[in-house]
C-alpha cells in the first residue's frame, strides 16, 4: 500500500472497539455503478478511495517467501457524499421525489457495506448540500436536490482549480505542442483549469449530472464547437471519404509518360507525333555492316 504517512495513520489507526477494524470493501462506483474497492478506517469515520498500480512483472520478497501479487495500492481520502449521491439520485427517480430517511435511501442488497457511509464523520452535517430536508419530531427526511448539488459541485470544481494552480499543474491541451515544437510556453486560461477540474470531478458523478454541471459552469460543449471547414470535418467523420478526383490517371505508366513528355522540347514533341512506320531506326546507320560471304 502506497500512501502518505498522514493518510496511512488515518486509515490504519487502532480500532476504537473490537469490532471496528479497518475494512476493505466493495461499493458502487458513483459514476458507473460498478463494483469498486474502498477502505473504511476503524470506526468507519473516514472513507478512502483505493487505486492499484500494476505492472505485468512485479513481485515482492517477504521474509523467505515471494508475494506474486506485486500491485501497489494508493489510498486517498474521499468525500462519502459522492457515493451517497448515487443512491439519492436513484431514489429520487424511483420514489418520484419523496422525502425519506437516509437509512432507507442508502440501501443496497449487493453492497451492504454502503450503510457505513452514513457513519462517516460530518455526513449528517453536510448532507444538506445535496438534499432538501424536512424534520418531523426527532427524525430528518431527505430528497435529492439537483440545484443544491450543482452549487456544491461547483465549489468542488473551484477548490480543485485552486489546488491545480497552487501546485503549478499544467492543464492546457496545446502545452506539449507549443513547448516542444515551437518552444513557446502557453499560459493556461481560466477555462482550461475549470474544464480540467470538471473532468476530474466527473469521474465521481453520473454522466447526466456531469453534463448538467458543464452547463452550470458556463462551459461550451466541445462537440458543439464546429469551426472546421466542411471538407476537413469529413476526414474525421465515420463516413468514408470519397475521392473528388480520378486518381487512376496518376497510375505508374501514365505518370512515366507525363514525366517524359514534360522534359521534351517543342521540336521533340512534334517529332514524336510523326508516323514512324516503315522508317529505319537511327541506330542502324551506325551499326557495323555485315561482311559479304565469299
Amino acid at each position: 500500500m502506497a500512501t502518505s504517512p498522514t493518510y496511512l495513520e488515518a486509515a490504519t489507526d487502532p480500532p476504537k472497539t473490537p469490532d471496528s477494524e479497518p475494512l476493505f470493501t466493495k461499493l458502487r462506483n458513483p459514476s458507473t455503478g460498478e463494483a469498486t474497492l474502498y477502505l473504511f478506517n476503524s470506526g468507519a469515520q473516514q472513507l478512502f478511495e483505493v487505486k492499484a498500480f500494476h505492472e505485468e512483472y512485479r513481485s515482492w520478497f517477504i521474509d523467505q517467501t515471494v508475494q506474486q501479487d506485486g500491485r501497489l495500492l494508493f489510498v486517498t481520502p474521499m468525500d462519502p457524499l459522492f457515493l451517497i449521491l448515487y443512491y439519492l439520485i436513484k431514489a429520487d427517480k424511483e420514489q418520484q421525489g419523496k422525502f425519506q430517511p437516509l437509512d432507507q435511501v442508502v440501501l443496497d442488497s449487493e453492497y451492504p457495506s454502503c450503510l457505513l457511509l452514513l457513519k462517516c464523520a460530518d455526513v449528517k452535517q453536510h448532507i444538506h448540500h445535496v438534499t432538501e430536508e424536512k424534520e418531523i419530531g426527532s427524525q430528518k427526511f431527505h430528497k435529492y436536490s439537483q440545484e443544491k448539488t450543482l452549487k456544491w459541485l461547483k465549489r468542488k470544481v473551484n477548490q480543485t482549480v485552486k489546488a491545480l494552480k497552487s501546485n503549478n499543474v499544467t492543464v492546457g491541451e496545446r502545452v506539449y505542442a507549443d513547448t516542444y515544437i515551437s518552444g513557446k510556453q502557453i499560459t493556461d486560461t481560466k477555462e482550461d483549469y475549470v474544464r480540467y477540474a470538471h473532468g476530474l470531478i466527473s469521474e465521481y458523478i453520473p454522466e447526466d449530472l456531469s453534463k448538467e454541471l458543464l452547463k452550470y459552469l458556463g462551459l461550451p460543449d466541445l462537440k458543439s464547437q464546429a469551426s472546421e471547414p466542411p471538407l476537413k470535418k469529413r476526414k474525421f467523420s465515420d463516413v468514408p471519404v470519397e475521392p473528388e478526383e480520378d486518381y487512376t490517371k496518376f497510375n505508374s505508366s501514365n505518370l512515366k509518360t507525363k514525366k517524359a513528355n514534360s522534359k521534351m522540347s517543342p521540336a521533340q514533341k512534334a517529332l514524336a507525333k510523326v508516323d514512324k512506320s516503315g522508317m529505319k531506326s537511327i541506330s542502324t546507320f551506325f551499326s557495323p555492316k555485315p561482311k559479304a560471304s565469299q
